[in-house]
């Protein structure tokens, strides 16, 4: 387990959420998908959601599932509706210019010293 800012600091990632410390968020691993219902299936408590997806449906997928943090690589930013609902729902959101292989790596590499 590690705190979202130790990530965060490692790609460079904005958070487009500042109201939520990402010092007060522990990622225990990370899901990989642009799939919502892959999402929904697969998805666990705890982890980072990396993707490129940035519209509101996103929101209630890591709602649903318990996740704390959705990564968006490839320097995708959502839309202020998307950070004022995320915010509602206490899911705190980064943007990072990398792409999802090398956000990956980096994050199981934050978990696996």
């Amino acid at each position: 387990m590690s705190k979202l800012s130790e990530y965060i600091a490692q790609i460079e990632g904005k958070n487009h959420t500042p109201a939520i410390d990402p010092e007060s968020i522990d990622i225990n691993g990370a899901y990989v998908s642009d799939m919502l219902s892959d999402v929904m299936g697969s998805a666990k408590p705890g982890q980072a959601w990396i993707t490129i997806m940035k519209h509101l449906n996103v929101i209630a997928v890591a709602s649903m599932t318990g996740i704390p943090a959705i990564i968006f690589a490839k320097g995708n930013t959502p839309d202020e509706a998307v950070c004022d609902k995320a915010l509602e729902e206490g899911i705190c959101l980064i943007s990072s210019n990398l792409d999802t292989f090398r956000l990956s790596g980096i994050l199981y590499r934050v978990l696996h010293p």
